[in-house]
């Protein structure tokens, strides 16, 4: 008896360790998302690598000011991400508030070649890097609603790892672009506007957002107090370590 247990337990891990074949990976519920989460970041990187540059070399800045506007672009993104967590489960329209985030994105970008001082340029990094980052959280949240339950670790997986692919493609593409436009900065942040655009057009017109499920409870005001006590001491402790691990993105900009 103990042997057969010890059997079918074997053939259980078996088949749990199991990769997935190519037939469930193409499944993948989120695929433009992915490519969608690619093009953005190539676009945010492009810009985000040269600016500190472009501020103290073109515009005279201090590092100081670059802080500064770092500071208050990261601040204003952190702010922005709870609200618009709060608003994609109040309204349970996710796509619709990524479309105008990401697409906010968009339309700022040709704001930073065109931009003659440092206040545009302000407005500019606060606005995309709020958009981005309100964008990422309903985009995470829109996969687990649209991927299939034994999926949905491989479909964070594959959004993740094209994430990371972009940070390194965005930075790099600006190097090779600098070095063929003979160091035109205001050259590359143009080009930087081409995959913001593709990444909105691909949310707009090849994503779908599935309907809420009927059961599913209504949440009257996310923010309220009532609220907040159903997350669990757990989840507060995860916020608290993400805090003290998110402290390294203020050395970035340096």
């Amino acid at each position: 008896m103990v042997a057969r247990l010890s059997s079918a337990n074997e053939q259980t891990d078996q088949r749990e360790a199991r990769p997935l074949p190519l037939c469930a990976v193409s499944r993948l519920a989120f695929g433009h998302w992915a490519l969608f989460s690619l093009l953005m970041d190539i676009s945010s990187e492009m810009i985000h690598a040269l600016l500190p540059v472009y501020l103290v070399t073109v515009l005279g800045t201090s590092a100081l000011t670059v802080g500064i506007i770092e500071g208050i672009a990261e601040a204003t993104a952190s702010i922005t991400k709870v609200f618009s967590g709060a608003l994609s489960d109040w309204f349970g329209k996710r796509k619709l508030l990524a479309a105008l985030g990401y697409g906010l994105a968009a339309f700022t970008k040709p704001i930073f070649p065109l931009a003659t001082g440092v206040g545009w340029l302000v407005a500019a990094r606060s606005s995309t890097g709020s958009a981005r980052a309100s964008g990422g959280h309903l985009r995470d949240a829109l996969i687990a609603d649209i991927s299939p339950a034994e999926l949905r670790g491989a479909s964070f997986g594959l959004r993740q790892s094209l994430d990371t692919v972009g940070a390194f493609i965005g930075p790099l593409l600006a190097i090779v672009l600098m070095w063929l436009l003979a160091d035109d900065i205001k050259a590359v942040f143009w080009f930087a506007v081409i995959p913001a655009f593709l990444a909105m057009f691909l949310i707009i017109y090849g994503v779908s957002e599935p309907d809420r499920p009927a059961g599913m409870r209504e949440v009257r005001f996310p923010l309220h107090v009532r609220e907040l006590r159903r997350l669990s001491s757990p989840y507060w402790t995860v916020v608290a370590i993400a805090v003290c691990l998110r402290l390294h993105v203020s050395a970035r900009p340096f």
